[in-house]
């Protein structure tokens, strides 16, 4: 099972370079499974026993399956991630010709580590938009083959690099993609139509805007001696948004289940299509009973809000707590802070905690340092929102944020059991 899942896992992160792939994807595994996909802008007619799906912006997805049991007895249990990690973003006008370069122009979107983007074999992929014979339409592309790089600057030009050093992000960032004539005028809108064409057989009239992406086309790949780890880009938070499909395609059919899986994370989740956004309780409001029985439900449900936490690094392991330094490979962490940065609380923890010990999953706890800032996830931001109670975990990882990120391989399958116990667990406190 966990090198099914693991295998399973790096195809998914190779077919999801942007958030709208990790969408598609998602979809894709759900209508395999027979899962219904619903349009926004039509009216619904959903049953009991019934498995929809529905998105937005592409980079969004809601999965539901209704159970069979009584709403205003149960609940409805729900699983959260985000689609979404720290990258390079294509510039809207991005065009640079420097020094017989053909560069483009980035905006860093999330909080990234910089430096891992050097000497990378880079892609680029995301979704268009154009005009053919009088209508806009949008496709997701991928290029796929390596076409930029960023490389560095040599250690005998810059001898305090080793010192460490500040990346100007204008400057230093814009990827080199070609090597161009003094006469060459290269067009970035008219590369984008070419390579429409090839993957999609369309000619566009006008090609009118994009949301791009940079990433490494080194795959994902499980690897150390023992092969106890698994590295590659986006395990922030795919990994999760992965666990979470496994877990609600094994889900019986007694309980009704959600899987929300939200874009903009990395940059504070206020968006239409963002865990800050009405998304959740647009769909859940046409789904379920209306007035005083939606918010019973809601107050009979919990959310289990699944995104990555600081494994404590051999190097560096003063910047975590004495007492809650999670390890690779020993499970999901149960992620706690005072001042409600995670949206955890006694009384869901300690079901999930019972959860855990239920499915013989080893289970964590992290809390940082108290003179360390402390990051956020989905679930304060849902649990405001919605006002559902809320859990935050994650599994373990190691340089979060950088263009490759580190798991420990056995962790995946302790959080599809967990999560899939919890999809068909009969009681909430």
């Amino acid at each position: 099972m966990r090198d099914e899942l693991n295998q399973g896992l790096i195809d998914y992160l190779k077919a999801s370079p942007t958030p709208f792939h990790a969408t598609r994807t998602l979809a894709q595994h759900l209508r395999a499974a027979g899962f219904v996909a619903l349009d926004e802008r039509d009216g619904w007619q959903v049953k009991a026993g019934g498995r929809y799906y529905v998105t937005r912006n592409d980079s969004s997805i809601i999965a539901f399956q209704l159970g069979s049991k009584p709403l205003l007895e149960s609940g409805i249990r729900l699983v959260g991630a985000h689609t979404d990690s720290p990258c390079l973003r294509v510039k809207p006008q991005p065009e640079l010709q420097r020094q017989g370069f053909w560069q483009l122009g980035v905006e860093v979107y999330g909080g990234a580590l910089l430096a891992p983007w050097f000497d990378r074999d880079l892609s680029l992929a995301g979704r268009v938009t154009f005009s053919r014979d009088g209508r806009i339409e949008s496709r997701l592309i991928d290029f796929k083959a390596p076409i930029a790089v960023i490389p560095n600057l040599a250690i005998h030009l810059n001898r305090e690099a080793n010192q460490g050093w500040a990346i100007n992000a204008q400057n230093e960032l814009p990827p080199i993609l070609a090597q161009i004539g003094g006469q060459e005028s290269p067009d970035f809108r008219a590369l984008l139509a070419d390579q429409l064409a090839r993957e999609h057989d369309l000619v566009a009239d006008v090609m009118l805007d994009y949301e791009l992406s940079f990433y490494d086309t080194q795959p994902a790949a499980v690897v150390g001696l023992h092969q106890d780890f698994i590295t590659g880009a986006r395990l922030d938070n795919l990994l999760s948004c992965y666990a979470g499909l496994q877990a609600l395609l094994k889900a019986g059919p007694e309980e009704t289940c959600v899987l929300v899986c939200t874009d903009h994370e990395e940059v504070g989740s206020s968006s239409c299509c963002g865990a800050d956004g009405p998304f959740l309780e647009q769909t859940l409001r046409r789904v379920l009973p209306e007035g005083d029985a939606f918010v019973r439900i809601i107050n009979r449900s919990l959310l289990i809000s699944a995104d990555n936490a600081h494994a404590v690094h051999p190097n560096y392991a003063d910047k975590h707590d004495a007492n809650h330094g999670p390890k690779l490979n020993a499970g999901p962490v149960i992620k706690v802070n005072s001042n409600q940065r995670y949206a955890t609380s006694s009384e869901t923890a300690g079901f999930f905690r019972h959860l855990c010990l239920a499915e013989e999953v080893p289970v964590q706890s992290f809390v940082t340092r108290s003179d360390m800032g402390c990051g956020s996830t989905i679930g304060p931001l849902t649990a405001s929102q919605l006002g559902v109670r809320t859990v935050d975990i994650g599994l373990p990882t190691f340089a979060m944020h950088s263009i490759r990120e580190l798991a420990g391989s056995h962790d995946l399958a302790h959080m599809v059991k967990v999560l899939t116990a919890f999809f068909t667990s009969a009681d909430l406190p």
